[in-house]
């Protein structure tokens, strides 16, 4: 950062964002911040050579801002991290000016009051953007503007800001960052920040990139919900779209391959193919990973018809692959009801009982029958349980686990349907 520059203290306000906005400081821990004159304002990247994502920012144009706008700008640059312009949503033909409009208006829509009068937003007077409607995707948008006429002029290609092109004074300073509320040469707006390093990643490592923020999304979730401090301000369409990144639908086949990988039994049984190499008369033995899994399936009062056959369907999926032991359970356990749901076999949903809930007699069953893993469904409304000694992972609605009876055990995973 250059000395002349005003000193403003990103990290420290950050610090300060918690106690209003967990969700998007947990978020914000997770990114590198760095203080630079080569943006404006501020922008997003994923920095391919140290492999994480960067906050960037201006620090002479924080400083100028009110608190109400830092924490606009900052919002506004976490929630291009958060619906995936960053990573893997440009639209086919790579970065446009076109594309840095539509996820502008999508994301200014939303806190357009706390914003620089410079931002982008739908419906703002005197604008190209008057007739806009507020509170659309980025996709709406991109199609939208793509009809305007007023946008026929834009270029295809470009970035929000100027990018590695524009001219620079002799300290490095971009030109265009001083009055930044300016237009542009073709007379249209600029994008509130910086969106000129989107295009940085290469297609091959899209997929890696896309997963690193997935997981940074997924560790700010569990932060804010195992200390119940919320999602603060964010909006609900954002927040609809966490949620879909977090509880995505199961992949039965890896959870099969995580307890497989996990499980200390092995199954083994006898071939011909290969003869013993210590006894030549006996048969070889070929070991066989196969985990043998159990499935207590709530069926209390406080399970609906709905959600027990959703709890049903995820079971459907999961025959596809493998055969598991189904324990129906309220506040027991209904041994005269459980059976065996062999591989690709087809069974419609039943409810056998409809009292309190227990979690002690599935778990006390399982750990006497020696299994490898425990799934449990259910609405997680009941008392923690005893330990299990086997793996256990809960699946659970995404409304219930937000709002769950007790907190898991360590060692225990959870896992939402929808």
């Amino acid at each position: 950062m250059s000395e002349n520059l005003p000193t403003f203290d990103l990290n420290r306000y950050i610090s300060g964002l918690l106690r209003g906005e967990p969700f998007y400081a947990a978020l914000s821990r997770q990114m590198d911040k760095v203080a630079t004159t080569v943006v404006p304002t501020a922008g997003v990247m994923f920095n391919v050579e140290r492999n994480t994502f960067e906050l960037l920012y201006n620090a002479e144009f924080f400083a100028g801002l009110t608190d109400r706008e830092r924490l606009g700008v900052l919002k506004h640059e976490f929630m291009h991290c958060i619906l995936e312009h960053v990573t893997s949503r440009l639209p086919e033909g790579g970065m446009s000016m076109l594309w840095n409009y539509a996820t502008d208006l999508a994301i200014n829509s939303h806190i357009a009051d706390e914003l620089p009068d410079m931002a982008l937003v739908p419906g703002k007077v005197n604008t190209p953007f008057e007739s806009y409607p507020a509170y659309k995707s980025a996709d709406w948008y991109f199609d939208y503007l793509k009809q305007d006429p007023k946008m026929q002029q834009q270029p295809e290609q470009g970035d929000g800001q100027g990018g590695e092109g524009d001219e620079q004074d002799g300290d490095g300073q971009d030109q265009q960052s001083e009055g930044q509320q300016g237009q542009q040469s073709s007379g249209m707006p600029q994008t509130l920040d910086d969106h000129s390093k989107w295009g940085d990643v290469s297609k091959d490592m899209q997929d890696q990139v896309k997963e690193r923020m997935k997981r940074a999304i997924e560790k700010a979730h569990q932060e804010v919900t195992q200390q119940g401090s919320g999602y603060g301000s964010v909006p609900a369409d954002v927040k609809k779209h966490i949620d879909s990144i977090v509880y995505g639908k199961v992949d039965w086949r890896k959870v099969l391959e995580n307890f497989i990988k996990r499980s200390k039994r092995a199954d083994k049984f006898s071939t011909v193919r290969r003869r013993n190499r210590k006894y030549d008369h006996m048969a070889g033995k070929r070991v066989r990973r196969q985990a043998s899994i159990a499935i207590s399936i709530d069926q209390s009062g406080s399970v609906h018809d709905q959600m027990l056959q959703s709890f049903f369907a995820e079971l459907q999926r999961l025959s596809s692959l493998a055969s598991f032991t189904v324990i129906p359970f309220d506040s027991v356990v209904r041994e005269d009801k459980i059976f065996e749901w062999k591989k690709g076999e087809n069974r419609a949903w039943e409810r056998v009982s409809c009292g309190g809930t227990d979690f002690n007699p599935p778990t006390k069953y399982v750990n006497a029958h020696k299994f490898d893993a425990h799934i449990i469904l259910t609405d997680m409304y009941a008392p923690k349980p005893i330990a299990s000694k086997c793996q256990r992972l809960w699946m659970t609605p995404a409304d219930c686990y937000r709002r769950p009876y007790f907190n898991v055990d360590a060692k225990d995973r959870v896992i939402t349907i929808d």
